[in-house]
C-alpha cells in the first residue's frame, strides 16, 4: 500500500509509473504532464506502441458510449503529446481514423483510477512491457529511477477510500457568526489531503440530532467570492444557521469541484464560459458529476462522537451517499446563497440534472451582480 501511496505523488510530478499485474508490467504516464521527450522515453523503454486510455465519461463526450469504465486507444501513428492531450481533454476532439479501441487492461483501468484520486486528469498513456525490455525496465526499478507497484496494491488504495483519518491538532477560533468555535484538523493516511471540522458550541449543550453541513472546499466562492456559484454565502450561512441552533459540525472537506481538485475545476470553468454546464464540462474532461466520497465524513463525524444527523443542505442526493457511507441522516434542512444572474444557469443546471431542492431560491428574483453577497 505504501508504493501506492508513493505512485500518487511520483504521478502527480509527471514521473512514469510501473504497475504489475498478473506477470505483466504497464508503464504509465499521466496525460496532464505529458511530453514529447517523455514519451519517446518510454517507448525506448518498453519497446511498445503507446495507448491512451480514456474514461467511459470522456469518450462519451467523444460520442462512444461504452459499459466498462475506460478504454485503451491504439494507433502507430499517435505518437505526438500535443494530440494525446487534446484527445483526452479537447471539446472539439474526434478520436483519430484507424484508431483501434479495447477495454482497457486491469493495470491500465487502475491507472485512471489513481489519476482521479491524484486529482489529475483522468487520461494515461500506457506502454505494455514487452518481454525483450524486461530486464532494462528491472535495472532502471534496482537502481531507483522507476517506482514499482502492483495493480493490486493500487485498487486496495481506490477501494478503501481514504484509509484511517488521524486527527492532527485543534485550536479555538472565535467566527464572525460563531464565537464559540473550534476548528479541528484531520490528514488522509496517504498524507494527500486535510479536512477540518469546525466545532461549533459544547457538544454537551448540542441538540439531538446534531445539526451538521458538509461543505466541500471551494477556493474560488469561499475565499474570493466567486459569482458563479454560491458557495462561500452556503458555507457562511451554515456556520450561521448551526450556531443559532444551538451548534453542531461544519465539515470542511477538500474535495473541490465535488472531488476533481482545483485545477480541473478550472478547466471545467473554461468549457462552462464556450457554452457548456457544469455536468457536461466535468464529463468533456473525464469525470462523472459528482467524485466526492463522503466515507471521509462518516469517520469524522464518528471521532466526534456524532451519531444522529440533522443535515443542511439543499442535495437528496447527498442524503443518499451519506446514508450509504453509513452516516444515520434523520432530518434535512435547506441552506441557500444568493441567486444571481452569474450562477443562476449553475444552480438550474443543479435543480434539473442532480435533483437538488433549490424550487424556493429558483422562484426568487435574481440579484443582476451579486450585489448584497455575504
Amino acid at each position: 500500500m505504501r508504493q501506492a501511496e508513493r505512485a500518487l505523488f511520483d504521478l502527480r510530478r509527471g514521473v512514469p509509473v510501473l504497475l504489475a499485474d498478473a506477470g505483466s508490467d504497464t508503464l504509465i504516464l499521466p496525460v496532464e504532464a505529458l511530453t514529447d521527450d517523455a514519451l519517446a522515453d518510454a517507448q525506448l523503454l518498453t519497446g511498445s506502441v503507446p495507448q491512451l486510455v480514456l474514461s467511459r465519461h470522456r469518450l462519451a463526450s467523444l460520442g462512444h458510449l461504452i459499459s466498462d469504465e475506460a478504454q485503451a486507444l491504439t494507433s502507430t501513428g499517435v505518437t505526438d503529446s500535443a494530440l494525446l492531450r487534446r484527445l483526452a481533454s479537447a471539446r472539439d476532439a474526434r478520436l483519430p481514423d484507424g484508431l483501434r479501441r479495447a477495454p482497457a487492461s486491469a493495470a491500465a483501468a487502475a491507472a485512471l483510477r489513481l489519476l482521479g484520486r491524484a486529482q489529475l486528469l483522468p487520461a494515461a498513456v500506457a506502454f505494455p512491457v514487452l518481454s525483450a525490455r524486461a530486464a532494462l525496465v528491472a535495472g532502471e526499478i534496482a537502481c531507483g529511477n522507476l517506482l514499482s507497484v502492483s495493480t493490486a496494491d493500487v485498487l486496495a488504495l481506490c477501494d478503501g477510500g481514504h484509509g484511517v483519518l488521524t486527527r492532527i491538532s485543534e485550536a479555538r477560533i472565535p467566527l464572525a457568526d460563531a464565537e464559540e468555535a473550534r476548528f479541528v484538523l484531520f490528514r488522509e493516511a496517504d498524507g494527500v489531503r486535510e479536512h477540518v471540522a469546525i466545532v461549533i458550541g459544547e457538544p454537551d449543550d448540542w441538540a439531538e440530532p446534531v445539526p451538521v453541513r458538509l461543505h466541500s472546499s471551494c477556493l474560488t466562492g469561499d475565499l474570493f467570492g466567486s459569482l458563479r456559484c454560491d458557495c462561500g454565502e452556503q458555507l457562511r450561512r451554515g456556520v450561521a444557521a448551526i450556531n443559532s441552533q444551538g451548534g453542531g459540525v461544519l465539515l470542511y472537506l477538500s474535495q473541490e469541484g465535488r472531488g476533481i481538485g482545483l485545477a480541473n475545476k478550472l478547466r471545467a470553468y473554461a468549457l462552462q464560459d464556450d457554452g457548456l454546464d457544469t455536468i457536461d464540462a466535468d464529463q468533456v474532461i473525464g469525470f462523472g458529476d459528482d467524485e466526492r466520497d463522503f466515507r471521509i465524513a462518516h469517520q469524522i463525524l464518528d471521532q466526534l462522537g456524532v451519531s444522529r444527523v440533522l443535515l443542511l443542505t439543499n442535495n437528496p442526493g447527498k442524503i443518499d451517499a451519506l446514508r450509504h457511507a453509513g452516516i444515520n441522516v434523520v432530518a434535512r434542512q435547506a441552506i441557500y446563497g444568493d441567486l444571481t444572474s452569474q450562477n443562476q444557469r449553475y444552480l438550474e443546471t443543479k435543480a434539473r440534472r442532480q435533483g437538488h431542492s433549490l424550487g424556493e431560491l429558483l422562484g426568487m428574483r435574481p440579484l443582476a451582480d451579486g450585489a448584497g453577497r455575504a
